[in-house]
């Protein structure tokens, strides 16, 4: 009899360990999924050095290539593959390592190219004019007393990241400093109250849509991508601080209370809407924002600063979702709004629809699926 139920304890324990096992996607998928959709986007954009022309010329360096070569980046370090390397360097020397309004900016989208730059640089730190560009557009900014460029929040994630990589890179205080008082000012003083909303644990975009700006069933407008930016913003920070940084538990305790907001406005199939709190106004599935939670989370659930249990479900609903319904056969990505600020922008949201620029939502997907590939 005690045999027979040492063999059913083992049989169990067996059971549950495979069970759990299989719950995580397996990381060869995994990784051809990023691939295709990568591949998708580097063929139909070949040319890295053709701007855009959507309403004005805009050129390739902008925020929005910006995010997509932060993914690249992200793939790259999962996936060496020399043609990921290459399509970002040449892209950023074509630039000349600059940005689309010059040295002079404090424009948090005409910095985000930067990330990519400074993260070229790490790889083989031989060349100082890989990063001057940058680091003389950010110290500018440190050694300046404004600190309210970043009226909108995702100037938070295109900027933001850049001044952690620095302090990490020089080991000074001053970016870590100056960093901090600028997301604090957006956070908690900008326009009196801040674009942070603790009590709902989200962001209001920009100062047009915190209250009495309400949404058509009464309730604050938390647009998805928006809330992704800071989110994602503040895994990238924190990817890059010491452990000692003084404001680590502030980032860390923004960053949990918005995990809580976020698992608890999550769609039934797995997507967030884009408009986290009326699923009527535009609702349906998207999935800029939805990469971005899915990122944020499982990095938070790898760093063991959110409950596995808890959240790994959650995120990977959420990545399976999308795997499921977003990505074409032939890796064109669908549900991605297009750009703008709010619910109505950028719509329509569907399955064919292409957005007015494709690659921020590829580099916010690709962001999410390296995190994913990463568990164990």
């Amino acid at each position: 009899m005690r045999n027979i139920f040492v063999l059913l304890f083992f049989f169990i324990l067996t059971g549950s360990v495979s069970v759990n096992a299989q719950t995580l996607p397996d990381q060869k998928e995994t990784l051809a999924v990023m691939k295709k959709v990568n591949g998708y986007f580097m063929k139909k954009y070949a040319d890295y050095t053709i701007p855009s022309f959507y309403g004005r010329v805009r050129p390739s360096n902008i925020w929005t290539r910006g995010v997509y070569y932060e993914g690249l980046m992200s793939l790259y370090g999962i996936y060496p593959h020399e043609d990921y390397y290459r399509y970002a360097y040449d892209w950023a020397d074509f630039h000349k390592w600059g940005m689309r309004n010059g040295n002079t900016t404090r424009n948090a989208d005409d910095h985000c190219c930067g990330q990519t730059y400074i993260d070229l640089y790490n790889i083989c730190p031989s060349d100082p004019n890989m990063i001057r560009n940058i680091k003389a557009s950010i110290d500018m900014v440190v050694n300046t007393p404004q600190v309210n460029d970043w009226w909108w929040i995702d100037a938070v994630q295109m900027a933001m990241p850049i001044f952690a990589k620095f302090g990490k890179m020089t080991g000074e205080q001053k970016y870590y400093d100056k960093m901090w008082d600028m997301y604090y000012y957006t956070r908690s003083q900008h326009d009196e109250t801040g674009m942070f909303n603790q009590k709902d644990g989200l962001w209001w975009r920009d100062q047009d849509f915190n209250p009495p700006y309400k949404e058509p069933n009464g309730e604050d407008c938390y647009w998805s991508r928006g809330n992704g930016w800071v989110y994602a913003a503040l895994v990238r920070v924190l990817d890059e601080i010491p452990a000692d940084e003084k404001h680590r538990q502030d980032y860390i305790n923004d960053f949990l209370t918005m995990s809580k907001a976020l698992k608890k406005c999550q769609r039934e199939d797995g997507f967030w809407n884009v408009s986290l709190h009326d699923p009527t106004n535009f609702g349906g599935k998207e999935t800029s924002g939805t990469a971005l939670f899915v990122y944020g989370m499982v990095w938070g659930v790898r760093d063991g600063l959110l409950d596995r249990k808890e959240y790994l479900p959650v995120a990977l609903k959420a990545w399976n979702a999308m795997v499921k319904d977003a990505v074409h056969p032939n890796g064109f990505l669908g549900y991605v709004q297009g750009t703008g600020k709010e619910p109505k922008d950028g719509q329509p949201v569907t399955y064919k629809s292409v957005p007015d620029f494709e690659d921020y939502g590829v580099g916010c997907f690709l962001l999410a699926g390296t995190e994913v590939y990463k568990l164990k």
